[in-house]
């Protein structure tokens, strides 16, 4: 009896969340701005809603990259299709970005903040400076775009999705700045959502939380960080220079915590996921949270 009510309840819930009343009429002239639109996610993001007849006002930080996406949109038959190169690092871009997309296209409905940013070259992931930087690109710069935008997105009536990832709900090693990142992203939208809707303001807000998977990439990075060797009681607080990756100066304990992370597991970047996320992307209220895990 409890199984098949368990059951029920479970049929119950998926039926709530993920009733697909996706109309592609929708996005018919929608005006989109949408972030980090040079790969991975955000390219296939921006050729779907290109297919659909969305205005797109796309940005990135690679320009080259940019130019062949914004090329392939207008193929796909995007009316009008804009770019910006933007590093969201600096702090004064994020609102340049909303102002570019709002005079090219007289409003937005639709903002997709996607962008991701990784550990800058030559900083230690755990480093203030690191986690000063990772903080701006990965939330504060998100943050800031919805300032900006939300006074049109509410003349609208539009909709604002945020791409996040499982590392926002579940903290794992090696991703301490990147998790908290995440973190803060879930509830800063997840109190916003609960603010707008007790103001009677009809933006959808939706969080897309995508999985985890294994890669090469996220095996090195553990093998790089499992490698340095363990301060000593008298060395802690003391910088010591040390070459990363000396296998002279590995202990034991670190050879094991080596072996038991080479399946350590990083956030979803590849086109695997992107055909079953662009879906998600046209969102109601009644879709506060999408998970894809893959």
């Amino acid at each position: 009896m409890k199984v098949l009510l368990l059951t029920g309840l479970g049929a119950l819930f998926f039926a709530y969340y993920w009733d697909d009343n996706f109309d592609p009429a929708s996005l018919q002239g929608a005006r989109v701005l949408l972030t980090g639109a040079s790969a991975g996610v955000g390219e296939e993001l921006a050729y779907h809603y290109a297919r659909l007849g969305s205005h797109l006002v796309l940005t990135a930080h690679t320009e080259a990259l940019l130019q062949k996406v914004v090329g392939n949109c207008r193929k796909l038959g995007a009316p009008k299709v804009f770019y910006i190169a933007a590093d969201m690092a600096s702090p004064e871009t994020p609102e340049n970005v909303v102002q570019f997309a709002l005079d090219k296209l007289g409003g937005l409905d639709y903002l997709v903040l996607n962008h991701i940013g990784g550990v800058p070259a030559g900083t230690r992931a755990r480093t203030p400076q690191a986690t000063r930087w990772l903080m701006q690109v990965n939330f504060l710069s998100y943050v800031q775009l919805t300032s900006r935008a939300l006074p049109s997105l509410t003349d609208s009536k539009g909709s604002l999705v945020v791409v996040s990832s499982l590392l926002g709900r579940v903290p794992t090693s090696f991703s301490t700045p990147y998790s908290a990142a995440k973190f803060a992203l879930d509830s800063f939208f997840g109190s916003l959502r609960r603010e707008l809707d007790v103001q009677d303001v009809n933006v959808a807000i939706t969080m897309c939380v995508l999985g985890l998977r294994d890669r090469a990439s996220a095996t090195e990075a553990v093998r790089i960080s499992t490698s340095r060797p363990l301060l000593q009681p008298e060395h802690r607080g003391v910088p010591l220079n040390v070459p990363d990756g000396n296998p002279k100066m590995k202990s034991s304990r670190q050879e094991s915590k080596t072996e038991k992370n080479d399946g350590h597991l990083e956030p979803v970047t590849a086109l695997e996921v992107q055909v079953p996320l662009v879906r998600c992307l046209c969102p109601g209220p009644a879709r506060p949270h999408l998970f894809g895990l893959y």
